[in-house]
């Protein structure tokens, strides 16, 4: 590990911030640190999508609120929500912004979901999916169906942009390839590739949320050390 940045990243973040506990359910205890045994059921699956959605271009703290809408209504259910009136869940979904087009995502997703029949859909047919997009179809894969497909946001590019690791134009697959290649070339098994995806990514976002929300990014960034760019220097 001596030489691969990407997981001394990973194990600085992990001994600093700790096991992280993502996906948060909100019926089930929220945060789970160091439990994997996540989703539980058909409906948490679905939790993890709907959320994934949401937190498209707004803050988690943003779709907890939505989601929570939706719970006190007892509607946290992809049947629920197929049957509820248009106004009622874009008034629910609000606080994740953007709500007439994301209850439109939300409706399509759930056909598609239900057609599914509980099978783990694979990457292709979730791009496929009007209203999704790379980082909600790995969301979806790596938080719901425990499949080790790493997630890139903006959060990760800044703090990779800030370290040297890459460059301002790198794309979404450029990105994720370098994450996978890098922590592969160590961790093989899936099941702890998935681990290791679910934890780096909540990782990220605890330590961004301290040195990546504004600008200038990347002040008071601990990583500096192990960075290329501070080892040229």
């Amino acid at each position: 590990m001596a030489d691969n940045k990407i997981l001394q990243i990973y194990k600085s973040l992990y001994e600093k911030y700790g096991a992280q506990g993502w996906w948060p359910f909100i019926n089930d205890g929220g945060y789970h640190p160091k439990k994997y045994d996540f989703p539980k059921d058909e409906n948490q699956i679905f939790e993890v999508c709907l959320g994934s959605i949401l937190t498209q271009n707004t803050t988690f703290t943003s779709v907890v609120k939505s989601l929570q809408n939706l719970n006190a209504m007892e509607c946290l259910d992809y049947r629920c929500i197929k049957k509820m009136p248009s106004k009622e869940l874009k008034t629910a979904i609000r606080p994740s912004g953007y709500f007439n087009q994301k209850a439109a995502y939300i409706l399509e997703f759930i056909d598609f979901f239900e057609k599914l029949d509980g099978r783990t859909p694979s990457r292709t047919e979730l791009l496929h999916v009007k209203g999704v997009g790379p980082e909600t179809a790995d969301s979806i894969l790596l938080y719901a169906y425990n499949e080790p497909e790493f997630v890139v946001d903006a959060y990760t590019k800044r703090m990779l942009i800030h370290l040297g690791l890459i460059e301002e134009s790198a794309k979404y697959h450029d990105i994720k390839e370098l994450m996978q290649q890098e922590i592969q070339k160590e961790v093989k098994e899936a099941k702890e590739l998935v681990v290791l995806y679910q934890e780096f990514h909540a990782l990220i976002v605890a330590h961004a949320k301290r040195c990546y929300s504004k600008k200038p990014y990347g002040v008071g960034c601990f990583l500096d050390i192990i960075s290329s760019k501070k080892s040229r220097d």
